[in-house]
C-alpha cells in the first residue's frame, strides 16, 4: 500500500481561481510547504491514537501545533478536546474536526501504523485533525496580516466514536457561544481523492445502541424441553427482531438494526443461563427516532417471551440525524467548487452512519461535507482495519474549509437561514 503527497490535480488545473485565494497569490506555494508536513503530522496521529474520552495526548498536541502558530488554544475542562478562536470580531464561524480512534487493530503493514494494540484511525480523524490544524495554520498568517474579517473557532472534538459523544462537552464549554454556522468534514472512501460530496437536507441518520440479556434457568442440552434454549432464544431475537422492525417502521423511515456481538454458554452440552446481545440502531427519520427505544424494547421482549427467556433491554441513546441545512450546503459545496474545481464536487448519497456533528446542527444551522479519501494501492472502508487514504485528502480538505470560511465572510457573515 502507498500514499501521495503529491499535488491533489494537474498543476495546470489546481491553481485556486481569481478572487477566491484566502492566501492571496500563494495558496498553492503555501499548500506546497506545508502539506508534507500536514501529511507527517497525520502519521503520526495515527501511529498514536487514543480511544473516545482519553484523548489527552492527542489534544496537548493540538494545542501545541496552534500555540506554534501564534494562537491561543485553550484545552477542555477534561483535557482531551481543544478550542481555538481566530481572529477577531462578532461574526464567528465554527469549523469541527475529532479526536479519537476505534477500538479496531490496524491490520496495514505501513510505517505509521499504529503502536496502540487494539486502537487505530479506521475512522480517519487523523486526516480531519491535521486539515484543520492546517486551516488554524493558515487563518493564523491571515489574521496576522489583519486579512481576516471576522472570526474562525476551530472545535477539536473528543469522543465522536462514542455513544457518550463529545460534542456535548465542545458545546458545554462554549463551544458555540456567538457562532452563527458551523461546518464540518468527513472522509469518504467511496469518493477519490480531490473530490467533495455534498447533501443538502438528510446528511446522515441517527444512530444508537441497545444491549440485550436473556436469562433462563439452565440445563442439559439433552433436555432443552425442561429448560429454556437461551442459544436458541438468542438467535430469535437476532433473526426475528430486525426483520419485525421494518414491517413495524415506514419504509421511508430509513431504520436498520444491526447486531454486533453475541455470546452465551462455556460449555457445548450445557444450556447457558445467560446470554448477551448488542447492536447499533441506525435511522433518518427524527420522527421514527423518537419512537425507535418504545418499539425496539417491546419487540425484543415479546420475541424472547415466545422462547421462554427474560429480557432485560438497555436502550442507550447516540446521536440525532444529521441535517444539513439547505443554505449552508450551498455554500460549502459553492465554496469547494472554487476551491477543488468545478467537476470536483458531487451531490452525495445519503450516510446511515451516525455523526456527533449533528449536535451543533440542533442549535446553528450548517453542513457536513464528504471528504473523498480513495486513491491508487488505498484499500478499506470506514471502520475496517486495513482503512486508509490518499493522503492527498488533506490538501483538498484545507482548501476546501478555507474557501468556506472567506465566502462566508466575503458575503457579509451573513447566517445560513434554516431550511
Amino acid at each position: 500500500m502507498s500514499t501521495s503527497t503529491a499535488p491533489v490535480a494537474d498543476p495546470a488545473q489546481r491553481h485556486t481561481p481569481p478572487g477566491a485565494d484566502p492566501l492571496p497569490g500563494q495558496l498553492d506555494d503555501w499548500l506546497a510547504a506545508q502539506g508534507p508536513e500536514l501529511v507527517a503530522l497525520r502519521r503520526h496521529l495515527h501511529a498514536h491514537p487514543e480511544p473516545s474520552h482519553q484523548e489527552f495526548e492527542t489534544a496537548t498536541l493540538v494545542a501545541r501545533e496552534l500555540e506554534a502558530a501564534g494562537l491561543r488554544p485553550r484545552l477542555l475542562p477534561r483535557g482531551n478536546g481543544v478550542l481555538c478562536d481566530v481572529g477577531e470580531g462578532d461574526r464567528v464561524i465554527a469549523l469541527r474536526a475529532d479526536l479519537d480512534a476505534l477500538p479496531v487493530a490496524d491490520r496495514k503493514e505501513v510505517a505509521y501504523r499504529s503502536t496502540a494494540p487494539g486502537l487505530s484511525h479506521a475512522c480517519g480523524h487523523d486526516v480531519h485533525t491535521s486539515v484543520l490544524i492546517g486551516v488554524g495554520r493558515a487563518l493564523a498568517q491571515l489574521a496576522h496580516r489583519d486579512a481576516l474579517p471576522g472570526r474562525v473557532r476551530l472545535l477539536f472534538q473528543p469522543a465522536e466514536e462514542s455513544p457518550a459523544s463529545g460534542a456535548p462537552e465542545i458545546i458545554s464549554a462554549g463551544g458555540l457561544k456567538d457562532v452563527a454556522a458551523a461546518f464540518g468534514l468527513h472522509c469518504a472512501p467511496h469518493l477519490p481523492a480531490g473530490v467533495a460530496g455534498v447533501r443538502p437536507g438528510q446528511a446522515a441518520a441517527a444512530a444508537d445502541r441497545v444491549e440485550v440479556t436473556l436469562t433462563g434457568p439452565g440445563g442439559h442440552t439433552a433436555r432443552p424441553h425442561l429448560s429454556v434454549d437461551l442459544v436458541h432464544a438468542l438467535g430469535r431475537v437476532i433473526v426475528n427482531v430486525p426483520s419485525l422492525l421494518y414491517r413495524r417502521t415506514d419504509p421511508r423511515a430509513g431504520i436498520s438494526l444491526v447486531w454486533g456481538t453475541a455470546r452465551a454458554g462455556d460449555a457445548y452440552n450445557a444450556i447457558p443461563v445467560e446470554g448477551d446481545l448488542s447492536g447499533n440502531v441506525h435511522i433518518l427519520d427524527r420522527e421514527a427516532w423518537q419512537e425507535a427505544p418504545k418499539l425496539i424494547t417491546s419487540l425484543i421482549q415479546e420475541v424472547a417471551s415466545a422462547t421462554g427467556a427474560r429480557a432485560e433491554v438497555r436502550y442507550l441513546r447516540g446521536v440525532p440525524p444529521v441535517v444539513n441545512d439547505l443554505a449552508a450546503a450551498q455554500a460549502i459545496a459553492a465554496a469547494a467548487r472554487a476551491a477543488l474545481g468545478p467537476d470536483q464536487v458531487v451531490d452525495d448519497r445519503v450516510s446511515l452512519a451516525g455523526n456527533g456533528f449533528a449536535y451543533y446542527l440542533e442549535h446553528v444551522p450548517g453542513a457536513l461535507v464528504r471528504l473523498g479519501t480513495a486513491g491508487p494501492g488505498v484499500t478499506g472502508d470506514l471502520h475496517r482495519g486495513d482503512f486508509d487514504v490518499d493522503e492527498r485528502a488533506i490538501e483538498a480538505g484545507v482548501r476546501v474549509l478555507l474557501h468556506t470560511v472567506l465566502a462566508w465572510f466575503a458575503d457579509d457573515g451573513r447566517a445560513p437561514a434554516r431550511s
